[in-house]
């Protein structure tokens, strides 16, 4: 039935062989980009950051928004 001599059979090996081999070339960048992905420590820092820069956009929109007023009585009590 499956001769290894017939064209179907040929056909089914190089689709077999080439769907394997996207699997293994997917399964090593996974493998790759999870070591390069960084440790806890550096997600917690990029956290930090980003909520530190957060703060610091809410007052610098803070003074961009407030009234002239406001902003200058603001600015002489510091």
């Amino acid at each position: 039935m499956f001769d290894i001599d017939s064209p179907f059979t040929m056909v089914v090996a190089i689709v077999l062989i080439a769907v394997g081999a996207g699997v293994i070339q997917n399964w090593i960048k996974l493998k790759h980009n999870q070591e390069s992905a960084g440790s806890a420590e550096d997600v917690d820092a990029l956290k930090r950051e980003v909520r530190d820069l957060r703060e610091r956009v809410r007052t610098l929109e803070k003074i961009v928004t407030d009234p002239d007023e406001r902003l200058s009585r603001e600015l002489r009590d510091l």
